[in-house]
C-alpha cells in the first residue's frame, strides 16, 4: 500500500510538471498602464503607417543645418542624368582660404587616409590602386597636380565631388566633415601652387612691410 502511494504520488508530480511545460499561451490579463508597458515609438527606418514611404526617418528637412556643422552648403546632389547643381557648385566660395603649418600637417594626414589610395601621396594619380599600372584599378585616377583640368577646377566643384561623389569616386561626406573637405581642397590648391601656406603669406607680408618702411 505504501509502495502504491509512492507510485501514485510520483505519477501526479510528473503530470503536473508536464502540464506546466505545455505550449499553451497565457494572456497576461489587464495591464495597468499599457503605454508604459508597451512602447508606441517606431524604430528608425522601421515600417509604420505615419510616412508615405513607410519609413520612420526620411532624412533631414531640406535647408536645415546639422548641429556642429561650421560650413553648411545647401546645394543638393543632381538627379541621375542632370548636372545643373554640379555646375552651380562652381560659385561656392571656399571658406578655408589658408592653412597654418599645423593645419597642413593635419590636412595631409586626412588626405593620405581618404584620398591617397587613389590620387597618390604626390597627388599625381599614382596611388596604390594604380601603382604605375600594376595595381588592381583598371584606369589611372585623376592627377590633381599636373593636369590642367583639375588645376583649373573651382573649389566649389571639388567640394561637390567630395560631398556627393563623381564618376567612380564615391561620397566622402560621412568620412569627412564639411570643414575637413574644404581643408583638403585648400591643401590641394597649395600643392598645385595656386595658394600659399599661411606661414608664407605672413612672411611675404612682413618682407613687404619691411621694404616699405626703409
Amino acid at each position: 500500500m505504501k509502495r502504491l502511494t509512492i507510485v501514485l504520488t510520483a505519477l501526479i508530480a510528473m503530470m503536473v510538471v508536464a502540464t506546466g511545460c505545455s505550449d499553451v499561451k497565457r494572456t497576461p490579463g489587464k495591464v495597468y498602464m499599457p503605454d508604459m508597458a508597451y512602447s508606441r515609438a517606431y524604430e528608425t527606418y522601421s515600417t509604420n503607417p505615419v510616412f508615405a514611404d513607410g519609413r520612420t526617418s526620411q532624412g533631414p528637412v531640406a535647408g536645415t543645418v546639422k548641429r556642429g556643422d561650421e560650413y553648411p552648403v545647401h546645394i543638393e546632389s543632381d538627379n541621375i542624368g542632370d548636372t545643373a547643381n554640379y555646375f552651380a557648385s562652381r560659385q561656392l566660395p571656399n571658406p578655408v582660404t589658408s592653412l597654418s603649418d599645423a593645419q597642413i600637417k593635419e590636412t595631409e594626414r586626412l588626405y593620405l587616409i581618404n584620398c591617397g589610395i587613389c590620387h597618390g601621396t604626390k597627388l599625381d594619380g599614382n596611388g596604390p590602386l594604380w601603382k604605375d599600372g600594376d595595381g588592381p584599378f583598371p584606369a589611372k585616377p585623376a592627377a590633381l597636380v599636373g593636369d590642367s583640368k583639375y588645376e583649373s577646377m573651382p573649389d566649389g566643384q571639388m567640394f561637390y565631388s567630395l560631398t556627393y561623389g563623381k564618376n567612380l569616386m564615391g561620397s566622402y561626406a560621412s568620412q569627412l566633415s564639411a570643414k575637413q573637405r574644404w581643408m583638403i581642397i585648400t591643401y590641394i590648391k597649395i600643392k598645385q601652387g595656386k595658394l600659399k601656406p599661411a606661414s608664407e603669406v605672413v612672411s611675404d607680408s612682413t618682407t613687404m612691410v619691411a621694404a616699405v618702411s626703409k
